[in-house]
């Protein structure tokens, strides 16, 4: 994949009472250069305590990191169980959400709890993928620049880390 095709930057914007929130501009011009429908994917970060986001076509990538993974544990006599979990969680774990004129999208009651998201959500650009982080808990991951990164948008916005 190109550069001009990666989630570069960082926002933190407001989630509302019924889940909305704005889309970064930065987001939304990617996922429209990369698939035809203003479609984001949303679902469970691997590792970290925040959520993965990605645009529609981004899928088969996913599907075919899931198998490659597989025939792995499969050469390494390792259990496929951890295939089925990483299965239900890049497929079963994941909301799609269409954005509206504004730019905004309805985060799912489902994802805001995996998530812990209440008011705030950062948005973090991870290449290939973007990253959506309830702020203090970007705070408290012990990745000091994320951390870094959330203290700055935080004091940007008159939140206090």
């Amino acid at each position: 994949m190109d550069q001009e095709h990666l989630y570069n930057g960082s926002a933190l914007n407001a989630v509302d009472g019924k889940g909305r929130l704005s889309v970064p501009a930065f987001i939304r011009a990617m996922i429209e250069r990369r698939s035809p429908e203003k479609l984001i994917v949303i679902g469970k970060h691997e590792v970290d305590s925040c959520l993965v986001g990605y645009d529609a076509n981004y899928k088969g990538n996913v599907l075919a990191d899931v198998n490659r993974r597989k025939l792995r544990d499969e050469e390494q006599g390792v259990d496929l169980r951890a295939h089925h979990s990483r299965n239900r969680r890049a497929f079963a774990l994941t909301e799609s959400c269409g954005w509206d004129s504004s730019g905004r999208i309805i985060l799912p009651p489902m994802m805001r709890k995996i998530a812990r998201i209440d008011d705030l959500v950062l948005f973090i650009g991870a290449g290939e993928t973007f990253e959506l982080w309830n702020p203090q808990l970007a705070l408290d991951s012990g990745d000091a620049d994320l951390a870094e990164l959330a203290a700055y948008r935080l004091e940007e916005r008159g939140n206090a880390s």
